[in-house]
């Protein structure tokens, strides 16, 4: 449709009979559309490059306890100066990982086989700097529904997030979301047995099976997590290399993009860091707090290592990029974690000759 002072000045051509040509193709033609000023495109957003801390079990026996009353003048327990020389470590991740393997409840202290353990440890690893907790080991029952009530309540009330074992069929189906450096974070935690002792419900404790793991991982994902980490209590106790059921599980979850890395405890000594198909599994971290010596186990139980993950999550991937691990030892008879490189050698060589130097796997001090 041409405009109507267009129309207007044609008509006029016409009837005056002076109108040649090109005026009148000029007056025809419509006035050129401006060109729009092209708009930039915003840059797609930078990378987000952050770390995860995580570390072996936490299993106060007696004599552990015994120390943490020692240190707290005869006024409750305090474990906090055995982690006094890694909270630094701790503290320099954007996001730190640990195990609860044994109940924390309010009765008096007891060890193996059934474990009781003061809910003022929960305290200190908060103090240290650990931002969650896995709490689904063999252990996990020893005190039954009661017990795990009140572990979750003694890591509530030091403000610790905490997952793996619950009060209720609701809870269980709540993926752990956390936060870090603005990404969302799923904890998921599993054991693979409870050492014969049956659940006081079927959701008491997450049971580490590749259906469960999977659909707990998708459920992660459709929550919003950009990154899934699994934690299983696993293996066979005292022997480095993974068993039958480890490897079985870490290639069938190795299928699934939904989930980023495993880390695993419950040997009690150091496992090595491999990676299955596209997956990064830490298969064991050995232990970061025990009474465990060469007088009972392998010298090794005293070893543990503080591993960190570190991530890049891009617009619409995320990956691990590379994995640093401290190796640690538990010295006697204070129970001090200490990082081995420097203070044991003997334990820092063992623990690098199982775990190994590789381009994307190393040892840090």
């Amino acid at each position: 449709m041409r405009p109507l002072a267009a129309v207007g000045l044609a008509a006029i051509a016409v009837v005056a009979g002076c109108g040649d040509d090109t005026k009148r193709q000029a007056a025809q033609t419509p006035a050129p559309t401006p060109t729009p000023t092209p708009v930039a495109e915003s840059p797609p957003p930078r990378p987000i490059r952050l770390t995860v801390g995580v570390s072996g079990d936490l299993l106060p026996h007696l004599p552990i306890v015994a120390r943490a009353a020692a240190l707290a003048g005869g006024d409750g327990y305090d474990f906090r100066p055995m982690f006094r020389r890694i909270r630094p470590w701790v503290r320099r991740n954007s996001l730190a990982l640990c195990h609860v393997e044994t109940p924390l409840t309010p009765a008096p202290p007891s060890g193996y086989p059934v474990f009781s353990s003061p809910p003022a440890l929960a305290r200190a690893v908060r103090a240290a700097g650990f931002d969650a907790c896995s709490t689904a080991s063999n252990h996990s029952v020893d005190r039954g529904q009661a017990g795990i009530d009140s572990t979750r309540r003694a890591l509530d009330r030091a403000g610790l997030r905490h997952t793996g074992a619950f009060a209720n069929r609701r809870q269980r189906r709540r993926p752990l979301i956390l936060r870090a450096r603005g990404v969302k974070i799923a904890l998921l935690a599993y054991t693979q047995m409870t050492n014969g002792l049956p659940l006081p419900h079927g959701w008491s404790v997450n049971l580490a099976t590749a259906p469960r793991i999977l659909a707990d991982a998708r459920r992660a994902r459709r929550a919003g997590a950009r990154i899934v980490i699994v934690n299983l209590h696993w293996g066979t106790e005292f022997v480095h290399a993974p068993d039958a059921f480890q490897t079985a599980l870490a290639r069938r979850l190795a299928r699934s993009k939904a989930i980023t890395a495993v880390v695993g405890q419950h040997a009690h000594v150091v496992q090595p860091i491999r990676r299955v198909g596209r997956l990064w599994v830490v298969f064991g971290e050995g232990n970061l707090l025990s009474n465990q010596t060469a007088a009972c186990c392998p010298a090794a139980s005293q070893d543990g290592m503080l591993v960190r993950l570190h991530l890049r999550v891009g617009r619409r991937h995320e990956r691990v990029t590379r994995i640093a691990y401290t190796p640690t030892w538990v010295r006697h008879p204070d129970f001090a974690v200490l990082r081995a490189r420097g203070t044991n050698r003997s334990s820092w060589n063992r623990t690098v000759a199982v775990v190994g130097r590789r381009s994307r796997v190393r040892p840090a001090p």
